[in-house]
């Protein structure tokens, strides 16, 4: 089995997040064994859906805009939807280093802004969306290019965004709930986000039903201490961020879908 993490934080902070995780696997599914697990960090999003697409992976935890459109390319079926912070939703924030002249997204023309990954729903689609809907900016021709745009994107990790605004690397940047509260202190709002589903956990479409229904319960049925890190202790720094999950298939995602339709993004930007 080969479970893929999505580049959301740093490498080393994700295996050490998620190695419980793959303990529960080995632990609950037969026949894998501890030499029969391999958990990878993906470069980005699309090479995740690639990876479940071709079946040279398994299962991945990735975003609610790349596991929507991957459904709908057949890439990826979608089985568990996670839960953190208290609920089943979280915000996306477009925000400035503290004490910047940027206060509102018509202050964004010209800046440099710094995006997640370019098929992050609340690092990269739902910024944009705000942009497009309260302001005149030109955006980007697609996800991931500079190409069209009246200001500067760059698209790195939730983590890399979050940290480039808060030290004034950058003007501003779109990031998820998470992102934001990491550096809440050195941040000012200038557009918010809510109600955007929780991030899925999804399969490879190349997977028989049993296999698929024995990760859903490998996951439904686990305990608390899945959730807690490589150091197997709760509310340390090593606690993989969502502590529940349940099932749930791409309906839950499809305002996700019809947000990026609006900004005229659809499948071809996997292509």
């Amino acid at each position: 089995m080969t479970f893929l993490m999505s580049p959301t934080e740093p490498q080393d902070q994700m295996k050490a997040q998620y190695e419980p995780i793959g303990e529960r696997f080995v632990d609950h599914i037969d026949p894998i064994g501890e030499d029969d697990l391999q958990m990878s960090y993906s470069e980005d999003y699309g090479a995740t859906l690639e990876g479940l697409d071709s079946g040279n992976a398994d299962v991945a935890e990735t975003g609610p805009f790349a596991a929507a459109l991957g459904v709908n390319s057949d890439k990826v079926d979608i089985v568990l939807q996670r839960k953190a912070y208290g609920g089943w939703e979280y915000s996306s924030f477009i925000v400035a280093p503290k004490g910047s002249d940027i206060e509102e997204p018509s202050d964004l023309e010209g800046a440099d802004i710094a995006f997640a990954d370019a098929l992050s729903a609340s690092g990269s689609l739902y910024p944009l969306s705000m942009i497009k809907e309260e302001t005149d900016l030109s955006l980007p021709e697609e996800p991931g290019s500079a190409t069209g745009a009246d200001f500067n994107p760059q698209w790195t990790t939730h983590i890399e965004a979050s940290n480039a605004a808060a030290d004034g690397t950058v003007d501003a940047a779109g990031v998820g709930d998470f992102a934001y509260f990491t550096n809440e202190d050195e941040l000012q709002v200038v557009a918010e986000r809510t109600g955007i589903p929780r991030a899925p956990i999804v399969v490879s479409p190349e997977l028989s039903d049993d296999e698929k229904e024995n990760i859903v319960t490998a996951f439904t049925e686990a305990p608390d201490e899945m959730y807690y890190g490589a150091d197997g202790e709760a509310d340390t720094d090593d606690d993989v961020w969502f502590d529940d999950v349940r099932e749930r298939g791409v309906d839950t995602y499809q305002p996700v879908v019809d947000t990026a339709e609006n900004l005229g993004y659809g499948e071809e930007i996997f292509g």
